[in-house]
């Protein structure tokens, strides 16, 4: 499991930052990439990565502000080009269906693959859940319907510890089945062997808290409760408070603070405002390291790494 950053600005495109768009790339867990945003010019940063626009079998949108959704329309056709047959979930705020299939009729699109539109409730909650994954939600502060996401990994089953078996010469078949599901086998042999002494423990899922432009608010620690990685936007250095209130943004001050009391082990900063340079961006990193050490500001196509617990303490 990884995040790539594909836009990691704020408003417009810069040249050393384009706007928004977020790749958890799930390709071990499910062989699928899922989109947080997209941006105008999401496609041609996707073009710099090894994501192949086939694999993103899910979009989920944080609100409606150009740049976040201006890329939807030129991803969505181009999938069509690039392998992309099998259906795509598009999630996103009230007005996002509208959109998608006003551009698509005005340019007579056509799509090559079903395109299933999922409008969130105001209220938000649960919006996909299966064995492996639950996506949940909640609104935010940002002057428009805008949304945080919470996506919660189901935990992983022991693997069965083979090269134990195989010295105990217990060939493989049927058998290893039984030992995986913990049971008690008796072997040819008359010896008796509890299945649970071969199968390693349990990992706990992992959870990814990515969140749409908002002030600070309550929902943001909800959603970001003991998240192994939280993304928070950071449009304002932490004189600018004022300034953030009033566009409905947060500082770096606030980021971390939702950080810290949420409990995350990972604070990733992006929604980084083009005005700010290579000094000002070390700056902002400092600001927010000032509350909660664990904080990292990306760039355009960095790649955060998202380990299990037992993994990333070694």
């Amino acid at each position: 499991m990884e995040l790539q950053f594909l836009g990691t600005g704020a408003g417009v495109p810069a040249k050393h930052r384009n706007v928004s768009s977020i790749a958890l790339k799930l390709l071990d867990e499910r062989n699928a990439v899922w989109l947080f945003d997209c941006g105008e010019g999401t496609q041609l940063q996707i073009l710099k990565s090894n994501i192949r626009p086939r694999k993103i079998e899910k979009i989920f949108i944080t609100h409606l502000h150009g740049d976040h959704i201006f890329g939807l329309p030129g991803l969505l056709s181009s999938r069509s080009f690039q392998g992309g047959n099998e259906r795509l979930e598009l999630y996103g705020p009230v007005g996002i269906a509208s959109f998608v299939r006003t551009a698509l009729k005005v340019s007579q699109t056509r799509l090559s693959y079903e395109l299933k539109i999922i409008e969130i409730d105001k209220e938000g909650g649960t919006v996909f859940s299966d064995k492996q994954f639950k996506v949940s939600c909640l609104p935010l502060d940002h002057g428009i319907a805008s949304f945080g996401f919470r996506i919660v990994e189901a935990d992983h089953e022991g693997e069965l510890q083979v090269e134990k078996l195989k010295a105990l010469n217990i060939p493989s078949g049927p058998i290893y089945g039984k030992i995986k599901r913990g049971e008690t086998v008796t072997l040819p042999d008359g010896q008796e062997i509890n299945g649970k002494d071969f199968v390693g423990e349990q990992k706990q899922g992992r959870t990814v808290t990515i969140l749409g432009d908002t002030r600070k608010t309550k929902n943001s620690i909800s959603l970001a409760d003991h998240a192994d990685i939280l993304v928070h936007e950071s449009t304002f250095n932490k004189e600018e408070e004022k300034m953030a209130k009033a566009y409905f943004h947060s500082t770096s001050h606030q980021a971390a603070q939702v950080a810290l009391e949420a409990n995350v082990e990972k604070l990733i900063l992006t929604h980084i405002s083009a005005r700010y340079l290579t000094g000002d961006i070390i700056q902002l990193e400092n600001e927010a390291k000032e509350i909660f050490p664990k904080t990292k500001i990306v760039k355009d196509m960095d790649i955060i790494d998202i380990p299990f617990k037992d993994e990333g303490d070694k």
